[in-house]
């Protein structure tokens, strides 16, 4: 598994991280003993980052991470959570106050069985806090020594600069895959110019390029891409989407010798603003599809390709369209 520097924060980590967002139950329900499997099936195959949140589950997806690694030397993972979000009636609020931080990280260290976290990250803004005293929290945990290193999650450029002046953002996590590309225009580049390691999350487009989509794909309750039983993107898009995933898919198979999962996957990581992309798989079966990505290089020809065919593509929204989310 190929490795790299994670912007400033000197963390060296897997090129692909598992998700447990999947696990915490934002996908339906979760079968545990295949969840266990497929993080131990992805630490035997070389991931050395994983990536969960407290909002995952509050506190499942961390402790089936923890029950997975268990046994295996805590040094050689770096384990990221997140923070910021707290149970509010059917769903989530945020709250990025010293208060909520400071319980929360103290809530992740014992779901984790962990003494400390390698990267915590804020979640969602808080419009609610200043800035100023959610880094004020921070910078004092990252002091006694229960967390090491901090980042953000779903930030704009404007919210990640105005942190960034008060206390040092080493890590950004956001969605992008090939249906989804706005930030290329601005987060990317001023994450580059300020060697802020970028995490992409929904390198297969949430599904869309899984192979499990069609225009009457419906979903059960409890998942997030679930709108009165039908998937999230409206069926003319879906359908305008299968189109290309369809011609995305011979391309990689016929050209590349790829299946359009790792393309998929291989495009995201062929950004250089990216260092990462976040996969997650509750099918230990479809681990190691999903790790052989970071291996595949994509020339020149074949990133001109690919944009020919999404030229026809329209984007698709991610979890922040759906109330509630804790993506």
């Amino acid at each position: 598994m190929r490795k790299i520097t994670l912007g400033k924060s000197g963390l060296n980590v897997s090129r692909i991280a598992f998700g447990l967002w999947h696990i915490g139950g934002g996908w339906g329900s979760t079968n545990e003993k295949s969840a266990v499997a497929s993080v131990r099936r992805a630490a035997d195959g070389g991931v050395t980052f994983f990536d969960t949140a407290r909002a995952h589950g509050f506190g499942a997806s961390e402790r089936l991470l923890a029950e997975a690694l268990r046994g295996r030397p805590r040094e050689e993972f770096v384990i990221a959570t997140k923070g910021g979000l707290r149970e509010s009636g059917s769903g989530v609020a945020h709250d990025a106050s010293p208060e909520s931080i400071r319980e929360g990280v103290d809530e992740s260290l014992r779901a984790l069985g962990s003494a400390y976290i390698d990267l915590y990250q804020i979640h969602w803004p808080d419009p609610n806090t200043p800035f100023e005293e959610t880094a004020g929290a921070l910078a004092r945990l990252v002091a006694a020594g229960k967390i090491r290193h901090v980042g953000v999650s779903n930030f704009d450029t404007c919210q990640l600069e105005a942190l960034s002046a008060i206390l040092p953002v080493e890590t950004l996590q956001l969605p992008y895959h090939l249906f989804r590309r706005e930030i290329e225009s601005d987060l990317l580049p001023y994450a580059r110019a300020h060697d802020i390691g970028v995490l992409a999350y929904g390198p297969l487009a949430h599904g869309l390029v899984g192979g499990h989509v069609r225009p009457n794909t419906r979903l059960g309750p409890g998942a997030w891409r679930a709108a009165n039983g039908v998937f999230v993107f409206p069926g003319q898009v879906v359908e305008r989407g299968l189109w290309v995933v369809n011609e995305l898919q011979r391309f990689a198979r016929r050209e590349l010798g790829l299946t359009l999962g790792q393309l998929a996957i291989a495009w995201t990581l062929a950004n250089p603003a990216v260092q990462v992309a976040i996969v997650g798989t509750r099918s230990p079966q479809h681990v190691d599809e999903a790790l052989a990505a970071a291996e595949a290089d994509l020339g020149e020809g074949a990133m001109r390709r690919i944009d020919e065919i999404m030229r026809q593509a329209t984007t698709i929204a991610g979890p922040e369209a759906i109330r509630g989310s804790a993506a």
